[in-house]
């Protein structure tokens, strides 16, 4: 089998077990909001707000040093790095508890929610036992292992969805007996992924690595300051929205100014599985071109999932928005199909080639220049325009600015003519492919079909959209089904 398929093959398992956090995820919420009153789980979301702010800072980018260093090492020094990173997890999770413990008061008095102090006394111990869990995603990837991602994430996820959302269904409990569910499940995962973390390394007896902490944290703390601009690029436009347009345009807004959830799925899980391998190759001093086909490989099969799902979703905007959130929230579309335009250009993944060739400085710098340029262009353009819809094209504007930024700078430093990493030709022809066979399927469901409910009009579409695109797959030489052959064959 090429590499080109097990890379396939390796990022089906990352995806999938994204797949199952995130439907699990979002399944807890659904149940949770329906059994808690407003209040409570107003608290509950604050805690988790807090809770996944603050993961930035303490676990000091250390869960994505392991795709970095690991492919560098043989297996007994990996042992060693492994084990020395997750100590500094455990005490960077006992420093994230004791300071909840702390600090709750404070923390309550900023968000103005009184409760909330004690709703983080009660959770404060859960990070001094997740923080060392952290990192799973980044070993296994690095010994192409990946199919134990999937199985950690999919068990973990479920019993903590058993956990939390048990008590409060069967107990009629507040949030607080939502906490308790989560710290036992927490002390159930920390066994869990003790286990997990030794598969690889069965039988290998331990080796010194000499990777030095100063040397660790040199490339791990520009990635923890670029998560933090990336929060400020990210909060810019709901912060203007909300300060200058009131509260129903900020409820319309935030519900359709969302990417689809698949595409980050998609590119992630490619990230996850070609970052290791990448960095291998820069360390091992290897041809280059074996980086870039395999790069250039994994966009356009990217690209073959994306560009139809996006360019879909695009025409059915409206009629997604609707059946999700109502008829009330229409207008949101508009905002939906804004936000839908940047997943074109984000399937460029260029987070694995920046941070192979040690680029963190590079990649923090970049982040901040974004949020600095969404703060101030974003206002400028309230200022001209005066209107929610020049906030969001101004988001999108700078983020592809960014990504073709990030995209230059790689190829400059890898040696190699940017057009050679962005194979534009092969996107075009996937676009024009999936817009031409939508088009008249669209047109047809319009026409005959016109008084149609939202719900019947989105499945005839997708099912005739699906037909005329693989039935005519062939006539532009597209293999659509190329990312699911490796899987039959394995």
């Amino acid at each position: 089998m090429g590499k080109s398929s097990n890379i396939t093959i390796q990022a089906f398992w990352v995806g999938l077990g994204s797949l199952s956090s995130f439907a699990l995820a979002l399944l807890s919420a659904a149940i949770l909001s329906r059994y808690f009153n407003k209040a409570d789980y107003g608290t509950y979301r604050q805690i988790l707000y807090v809770y996944n702010t603050l993961l930035i800072i303490f676990t000091a980018g250390l869960p994505r040093v392991f795709n970095y260093y690991l492919p560098r090492y043989n297996l007994a020094q990996g042992k060693d790095i492994v084990l020395k990173i997750t100590k500094v997890l455990f005490l960077g999770g006992l420093a994230f508890s004791v300071f909840l413990f702390a600090f709750s008061g404070l923390i309550a008095d900023i968000l103005k929610n009184p409760e909330l102090s004690r709703g983080i006394k009660y959770f404060s111990p859960i990070p001094m036992l997740l923080l060392p869990t952290l990192g799973i995603e980044g070993i296994f990837s690095s010994y192409k292992k990946t199919i134990f991602i999937a199985i950690y994430n999919t068990v973990s996820r479920i019993l903590m969805l058993l956990f939390i959302v048990l008590p409060v269904i069967v107990l009629k409990g507040t949030y607080l007996y939502a906490i308790y569910g989560w710290i036992a499940v927490s002390v159930l995962t920390l066994i869990i992924a003790y286990y997990f973390r030794r598969i690889p390394f069965r039988g290998v007896k331990i080796e010194d690595s000499h990777l030095h902490f100063r040397e660790i944290l040199k490339y791990s703390l520009p990635l923890v300051s670029a998560s933090l601009a990336g929060i400020a690029f990210r909060s810019a436009n709901q912060f203007y929205i909300s300060r200058y347009f009131g509260p129903e345009v900020f409820a319309g807004f935030s519900n359709g100014f969302i990417e689809i959830p698949m595409v980050h799925m998609i590119t992630g899980a490619t990230s996850t599985v070609l970052m290791p391998i990448f960095s291998k190759i820069i360390h091992d001093k290897s041809d280059i071109t074996q980086l870039t086909n395999l790069w250039k490989n994994a966009l356009q099969k990217s690209a073959v999932i994306i560009y139809p799902m996006v360019i879909f979703f695009l025409f059915y905007s409206r009629e997604v928005v609707t059946i999700v959130y109502s008829e009330a929230y229409a207008d949101s579309a508009k905002y939906f199909a804004t936000a839908m335009t940047l997943n074109f250009f984000n399937v460029i993944i260029f987070a694995p080639l920046l941070l192979a060739i040690g680029e963190t400085r590079f990649y923090a710098r970049l982040h901040y220049g974004l949020a600095i340029s969404a703060w101030v262009v974003e206002y400028i353009a309230i200022l001209i325009f005066n209107t929610p819809m020049s906030v969001a094209v101004s988001f999108v504007i700078i983020s592809i600015f960014g990504i073709f930024t990030a995209l230059i700078y790689s190829s400059r430093k890898i040696g190699v003519p940017f057009l050679k990493l962005f194979p534009v030709g092969q996107f075009l022809k996937i676009a024009v492919h999936s817009l031409a066979s939508l088009l008249p399927v669209y047109l047809l469901i319009k026409l005959f079909l016109p008084h149609s409910s939202d719900l019947l009009c989105l499945a005839s579409g997708a099912a005739g959209y699906l037909v005329l695109l693989l039935g005519t797959a062939r006539l532009v030489n597209i293999n659509y089904l190329q990312i699911l052959i490796p899987l039959f064959k394995r």
